[in-house]
């Protein structure tokens, strides 16, 4: 296909990829005495696309690349590729595109088909032993033309060797200068842009780099008068450019510029110019990050003199943001859509503003929170004296500049102390007095939620701005509703011991606005007088419980009998969702033996909620709800649910069994560990019974395994087995000696061929704290609640070890697969984890199966002799006792297997955009 020139270009880059692809994971299928012919062909191949399509060309120097890496005994790959490439001019582009990419392909090369030592070998011949002829040969080619010193596959090879030699090379050469005046050119400015970058990020390691710091940072700051001349141009990618270079000095240099901040004031001047004079806002995020490495430094107690030096930067800087954050003005005048259409943009502008926000949190921990706030006051009062009194119905003149500085006292919130008593009490009482526009109103509701901590230790100024907050729910903007609902939590929270005198006007307020929010809304104001309520005297908790819940129970069961549709049933989960809110928030302190109020009100909802548990049983969504309100009733009243744990127990056992779904193994999972075996306080009668409870569970369980494939029940088995983890920790003698326990190992090893990773980790989870008890390790610190931590009975190891002879071949055997061929990345940890746990309980039979496993991979896939080095190392480390060893044995053998056999081909039939935008 390559070379027939009546194939498409596009379908010849397909060709050269593929080819790509078989050499990277194939070429072990061709014989070794062939691969010069084909090293030869795609040298051919590379003559022909001397002169594009460049995609095409530079995948075929990625290809030879990729070979020279495989190809051991190919020892002149650079000197070749010169004297065969290099000496015609058109063709010298092929030598730079191979340049380019043999440092990248060989440093990334881990789907090689190699050995780890024999990838380390041929990387030390093919990068370390050539960098110095290969920089060599970018500075003759440099020097050779005016037009070789601008282009652009220049810049990127040196780029790609940059950390392949000495900096000193760069530095001290005539590249560095080039690479300065590529800068000047527009063909290669975007290239020497990264270039340049890629050099500074080198000199992380100031100490080290000192020296080269010196020679760059006069270049560095010598293009401040360019970032200018770019902004006054309005050249927007230019300036971008040059944003970045100045930002990453800043972040590479940083620590010098808190050592020494009179002598690298000129960059940190650079880089704040590069945030005051970006009027598109395009580039000024390169700087966020440098602010805050900056802060970092200059609050340590060492660093204080910088950051005496530094506060006018960060004071002009909060100056610059407020700028920044402030909404356009449309050339239209359509108030209504600001960015003209523009969705896009006006997405960015919203995150951008949000970081911004954070940069703003910086200065204030530079200059202090009292300097920082006064900047927006004075912003917010200048406002109010030159527009206040042009406001009408309908129209606020320059909102825009109201509107930014609320954003900044918004931003500023989490860092003001509550104690705060100089600007505050002045801006309190302009936040709550602004005028109803839209997005101002918005962010003073907002900006007043990030206050009410402040607001607890200032109580006088609470019923202003509740009264402002409350009056916000009757606002036609959803946006300020949700605005109101979100700080009214707050509010609620943080100021309950204040509110709860007003209790009967809180409901009042709560029954008028509930049913009319957004559900997120619903469950924020839920959330606020639930916190309320919390504070409210333990005598009064069940009357205000009831005063509250009961109209939403009233709303539950008015849903629940109209709720036909998947969408109704939604609403009716939902609105179970607030009566768990309630069960978390209002949690009494009761004496044990006495009425627990809360648990009270429970009993008086359990049967309603267990009604709609069984007429809803196929709904997900309810049933999901109803469980969680169950369980956070047991999480949050503990030992108190205990009259009415059997009705729960009945509940979630027949709901399991009727519906299926894993939300009633996690509900089981809340009694188990609150009823268990260890607690002194708990009736061992009840104890007994929670076990009993856990064994009808998992025979449901092990009966819809056993109907249904385990892909099908992927949620289902993390559920159960996370389950399952609780009973070996709190319950361990009953559930290891239980008959149940052979079939609930069989069930773990079929769910090891699931491909998902969270029931697989849940699976593994399991088997590792299982197996602990065979070897003096069990997961609990405390085990059976008297014995020491390596105090296992005798009979509960044996117990382990014979579940281990029944289950361990196909355990073993399913987990090594799994990590050669199947499991995600993030299992690997746990299953060789579990490896490991097998080999310190019984390091002869599991050997065995391991061998065994190790024989029934596919022919090709690994040699006799690599097989045969992988069992012995196992060998020699049971005998001399050194068992935790096997299990890095066990990764680099599974690792190293599945990079060369599995490992997903994405070199295939995709273009790697990255790798041709300098070169499209």
């Amino acid at each position: 296909m390559l070379e027939d020139s009546s194939v498409e270009a596009g379908a010849k880059l397909f060709a050269a990829t593929t080819l790509k692809g078989k050499i990277i994971y194939d070429l072990h299928q061709l014989p070794r005495q062939s691969l010069p012919d084909l090293r030869d062909k795609i040298m051919e191949n590379l003559v022909t696309y001397r002169a594009g399509p460049k995609p095409i060309r530079l995948m075929l120097c990625v290809c030879l690349a990729n070979l020279a890496l495989q190809m051991t005994d190919w020892k002149d790959v650079l000197p070749l590729m010169v004297s065969t490439l290099g000496t015609d001019p058109s063709t010298l582009p092929c030598v730079l595109d191979f340049l380019r990419v043999l440092p990248e392909e060989v440093t990334q090369g881990r789907k090689i088909n190699l050995t780890e030592s024999e990838l380390s070998i041929r990387t030390r011949e093919l990068i370390e032993d050539n960098a110095l002829q290969a920089l060599e040969l970018l500075k003759q080619y440099a020097q050779s033309s005016p037009a070789a010193a601008q282009n652009p596959q220049l810049f990127h090879c040196i780029t790609s060797w940059m950390r392949e030699v000495p900096l000193d090379a760069i530095v001290n050469s005539p590249l560095l200068k080039i690479i300065l005046n590529g800068l000047g050119n527009d063909d290669s400015f975007e290239a020497a842009v990264e270039c340049l970058c890629a050099l500074i990020y080198e000199t992380r390691d100031v100490d080290e780099c000192m020296p080269n710091i010196m020679v760059l940072y006069p270049e560095v700051v010598g293009l401040h008068s360019d970032l200018a001349e770019a902004a006054s141009a309005e050249d927007a990618e230019r300036y971008k450019g040059y944003a970045r270079i100045f930002a990453e000095a800043g972040e590479s240099w940083v620590l010098l510029i808190a050592r020494l901040p009179v002598d690298f004031h000129n960059l940190v001047t650079a880089v704040l110019d590069t945030a005051a004079l970006d009027k598109e806002r395009d580039a000024i995020s390169h700087t966020f990050k440098f602010w805050y490495d900056l802060k970092q430094y200059l609050t340590l107690d060492k660093y204080a003199p910088a950051r005496a030096q530094c506060v006018p930067v960060y004071s002009r800087l909060v100056d610059i943001m407020i700028g920044h954050l402030e909404y356009p003005k449309p050339d239209s005048g359509d108030e209504k859509d600001l960015f003209e259409g523009d969705r896009e943009q006006e997405e960015k502008f919203r995150e951008f503003r949000h970081q911004m926000g954070d940069v703003l949190k910086d200065c204030c921990e530079v200059m202090g929170v009292t300097d920082c706030l006064r900047k927006p006051y004075n912003l917010i009062n200048a406002w109010v004296q030159a527009y206040g009194s042009q406001v009408a119905a309908n129209h606020v003149p320059e909102w825009q500049k109201l509107e930014a500085p609320l954003f900044a006292v918004r931003a500023m919130g989490r860092m003001v102390a509550p104690e705060e008593d100089e600007m505050l009490p002045q801006l309190i009482p302009l936040i709550v007095s602004i005028p109803d526009h839209e997005k101002v109103r918005f962010q003073a509701v907002m900006a007043l939620g990030r206050y009410t901590e402040w607001t607890a230790h200032h109580p006088t100024t609470l019923q202003p701005q509740l009264q402002f907050i409350m009056s916000a729910f009757d606002h036609g903007s959803p946006d300020i509703v949700r605005a109101a609902a979100l700080s009214f939590r707050f509010f609620c929270s943080d100021c309950a011991s204040l509110l709860v005198d007003h209790v009967q006007p809180l409901q009042q307020f709560y029954a008028k606005n509930l049913d009319g929010l957004a559900m997120t809304s619903q469950e924020e104001i839920t959330e606020g007088v639930a916190a309320v309520i919390a504070k409210v005297p333990t005598a009064e908790v069940y009357e205000t419980l009831k005063l509250y819940c009961n109209p939403v129970m009233e709303s539950i069961v008015a849903l629940a009998n109209n709720a036909k549709d998947d969408k109704e049933q939604k609403k009716l989960a939902d609105k179970i969702n607030l009566i768990t809110i309630f069960t978390q928030w209002v949690r009494p302190d009761v004496p044990v033996g006495s009425e627990h109020p809360a648990v009270k009100y429970c009993i008086d909802i359990f049967s309603t909620l267990s009604e709609i548990a069984t007429h809803f049983s196929h709904s997900v969504p309810v049933l999901e709800r109803v469980c969680r309100c169950w369980r956070s009733m047991v999480l949050s009243y503990q030992g108190a649910m205990q009259p009415l744990l059997p009705a729960l127990a009945t509940q979630l056992t027949q709901g399991f069994a009727t519906s299926r779904q894993g939300c009633f193994l996690w509900a089981t999972g809340a009694i188990v560990r609150e009823f268990s075996q260890g607690d002194v306080d708990v009736d061992p009668n009840m104890t007994a019974a929670v076990f009993q409870f856990y064994e009808q569970q998992t025979v449901t369980f092990l009966r819809i395994l056993n109907d249904l494939p385990p892909d099908q029940l992927p949620d289902l088995i993390e559920d159960f087995f996370r389950l399952a983890s609780d009973m070996a920790l709190y319950f361990p003698n009953q559930a290891i000696t239980s008959p149940l326990m052979e079939n609930v190992l069989q069930a773990a090893c079929s769910s090891l061929t699931l491909l998902k990773e969270e029931p697989l980790i849940a699976t593994l989870h399991f088997l590792r704290d299982l197996l602990g008890y065979g070897r003096n390790s069990p997961p609990s610190s405390n085990f059976n609640g008297e014995h020491s931590r390596h105090d296992v009975p005798d009979a509960l190891r044996n117990r382990i070890k014979q579940l281990i002879l029944t289950a361990g071949s196909d355990m073993v055997q399913r987990i090594m697969t799994g990590m050669m061929y199947i499991f995600p990345e993030g299992c690997f940890a746990d299953a060789s984890g579990v490896l490991l746990e097998l080999f310190e309980i019984m390091p002869e039979d599991v050997a065995l199966w391991v061998q065994s496993t190790v024989g029934m991979l596919p022919s090709g896939h690994i040699t006799p002799q690599e097989a045969e080095r992988f069992l012995n190392n196992i060998r020699q480390r049971i005998q001399s006792g050194d068992i935790r060893m096997i299990r890095t044995i066990l990764q680099d053998f599974t690792t190293s297997y599945r990079r060369r056999n599995v490992a997903p081909r994405e070199g295939l039939g995709r273009l790697e955009a990255s790798r041709f935008r300098f070169s499209g």
